[in-house]
């Protein structure tokens, strides 16, 4: 894990950027990938010795109204915004603030009464603290429904679930990126990023692409091998009494060939509990 990430990210965002994304014009052949450090600088009001400060680690700690700068000048979103915040030490949820990886009774409970959409809770790491029993059905071509991006990026069987892959595979680290914002050494996510840098050829270039994004409400495109192809919404809830787990409730449209295939998922679900219970 870098002990420059606030450079880091601002270096990143920069290269994303092309002067005619923010009003400038191009002269000339360029020789950095997106804006000069003198341009963001421009944008955001400050020096330009004072941002190469922010970029090489050297000046740790921009006020407020330089990070509102910022985010204006790299036209970063509301995650994206937040990331910067955090990284900085100037953001709520700063510092070593690991979330609970006990799962309470009562969210236990609620997640038994959902028989017909796959529910589970996450942390901050995206790792699967919880699950019903439709959920577990429908991860069940993974070896160890225990991690989003190890499923992703580590089991084979990733390859074939997501049916766009790449695009789950950068939705899977944005999300991690929220996690290093709020404490980049939490001893959790430095072992999950070690595993993941040496077992996937593809994750080192996105999570230095700096891309940060909670979970949205974009629709799961997913093929499982028992049930076909489903096209499943999600929404996600923070859990109040646990800082740090989120729930994530999928579903799917009314009617939908999507729908009839989560029913046989609950089918089998109900089969293989009953089986068990005997």
């Amino acid at each position: 894990m870098a002990d420059n990430e606030l450079g880091e990210f601002l270096r990143a965002r920069r290269a994303r950027l092309r002067p005619a994304d923010v009003g400038l014009r191009e002269h000339g052949q360029r020789r950095v990938a997106g804006l000069r450090r003198e341009e963001i600088a421009v944008l955001a009001g400050v020096s330009a010795d004072y941002y190469t400060r922010l970029e090489q680690g050297r000046e740790r700690h921009p006020s407020g109204q330089v990070l509102d700068a910022l985010s204006r000048a790299l036209d970063l979103a509301d995650d994206a915004r937040e990331h910067l915040y955090r990284v900085a030490g100037a953001g709520p949820g700063t510092g070593r603030s690991r979330g609970r990886e006990v799962v309470g009774p009562e969210l236990l409970q609620l997640l038994d009464t959902w028989t017909a959409s796959p529910a589970f809770v996450l942390n901050r790491t995206l790792d699967v603290l919880a699950r019903n029993a439709i959920a577990a059905e429908l991860f069940s071509p993974f070896a160890e429904a225990d991690n989003l991006l190890r499923m992703t990026f580590l089991d084979p069987a990733g390859r074939t679930f997501y049916a766009d892959w790449h695009r789950a595979a950068e939705a899977t680290v944005a999300n991690l990126r929220v996690a290093a914002g709020h404490d980049a050494h939490d001893p959790r996510l430095v072992e999950l990023l070690a595993e993941l840098g040496e077992g996937s050829v593809e994750f080192p270039a996105l999570w230095h692409a700096h891309d940060v994004r909670g979970k949205t409400h974009a629709a799961k495109e997913l093929a499982h091998p028992d049930v076909g192809p489903l096209s499943l919404t999600y929404q996600a809830f923070e859990v109040r009494a646990a800082p740090g787990q989120q729930l994530i409730v999928y579903q799917a449209e009314p009617g939908s060939p999507s729908a009839q295939a989560l029913s046989l998922l609950g089918s089998l679900a109900a089969t293989r509990r009953g089986a068990s219970s005997r």
